[in-house]
């Protein structure tokens, strides 16, 4: 009964910290990212790509992280129909962690 008890616990606790880190994630997402993504990560027409519920936002964490934290540009941009690279903000890992999290939950 104790193991139950302790993963029922473990499992509250992780999940309330996955939505601390998503509301979190979404406060440095309207800073940071919103201004070419859209408030929503809805995309904006000649600046940057939809990112709400795509493919990339639904697969590995990892990647997202990269991309967030040394931006794209030359080989390693994806959306070549976008004339803006995406910059390298000096965003540290754990935000954008936090901001995987938060595109993750839309």
């Amino acid at each position: 009964m104790r193991t139950i008890v302790l993963a029922v616990a473990t499992v509250i606790i992780f999940g309330m910290s996955s939505v601390a880190m998503a509301s979190g994630g979404a406060a440095i997402y309207k800073s940071k990212c919103s201004a070419c993504h859209g408030q929503n990560a809805q995309g904006t027409p000649g600046m940057a790509p939809s990112l709400a519920g795509t493919d990339f936002i639904k697969g590995d964490a990892g990647p997202i992280v990269d991309a967030i934290v040394n931006g794209r540009a030359g080989a390693a941009k994806t959306y070549k129909n976008f004339p803006m690279a995406m910059p390298k903000l000096g965003i540290s890992e754990a935000d954008a962690k936090a901001i995987t999290d938060y595109l993750k939950s839309l």
